[in-house]
């Protein structure tokens, strides 16, 4: 095994997989310090909920080391990682079988959460706060509105910055299907 490096100098994601795969848990263990506020990120901004989110993260890493065997590095390792996310998200969501709205409050009590909203020359009126509110929970219902898989790439495209050919690997659909779920799910937010 060759032992790669990122330009940080830490060891690149295919060298922690290997040890990882050879028994090395502190390997694994860098990889989710690496990824956990992502996949944090994205099982927040699907269930709306920060407990939820906790437990499928946590769930998400258990069943990716349990799967890691078979990783044979068709794609990368993140890429792997969130398509796990996506699916075990989903299908929480679909047993669960309840919906909540897509909490999009307080930016700076989320700050690194994955949660990015510019509003531009900012007026500190109270009449301004509540129109942003106003917004904030029209939004919610709107999203909370979308099938799992437009919303799944609303999240991906628009929320986590994901590109779309990123978003066609995770999901295991075409670049043209995350185009055309993208442009539904607009038409329907709007």
């Amino acid at each position: 095994m060759m032992k790669e490096q990122r330009a940080d100098g830490e060891p690149s994601d295919i060298t922690l997989v290997e040890l990882a795969q050879q028994g090395d848990l502190e390997a694994y263990e860098q990889l989710v310090e690496r990824y956990h506020a992502r996949i944090y990120s994205l099982t927040y901004q699907m269930t709306s909920n920060r407990e939820d989110a906790e437990d499928l993260t946590q769930e998400i890493f258990i069943k990716a080391l349990q799967a890691l065997p078979k990783f044979k590095g068709k794609s990368s390792f993140y890429t792997w990682l969130y398509r796990i996310g996506i699916n075990k998200t989903i299908n929480y969501r679909k047993k669960r079988n309840r919906r909540r709205p897509l909490s999009l409050d307080s930016l700076e009590e989320e700050k690194g959460e994955g949660v990015a909203l510019q509003e531009g020359d900012k007026q500190l009126t109270p009449d301004h706060d509540l129109r942003i509110q106003e917004l904030k929970v029209k939004l919610n219902e709107a999203i909370d509105a979308l099938s799992d898989k437009h919303r799944t790439v609303v999240v991906m495209h628009d929320i986590e910055g994901i590109k779309h050919d990123e978003i066609a690997k995770i999901v295991g659909v075409s670049v043209g299907t995350v185009r055309s779920r993208l442009f539904y799910a607009r038409q329907q937010l709007q």
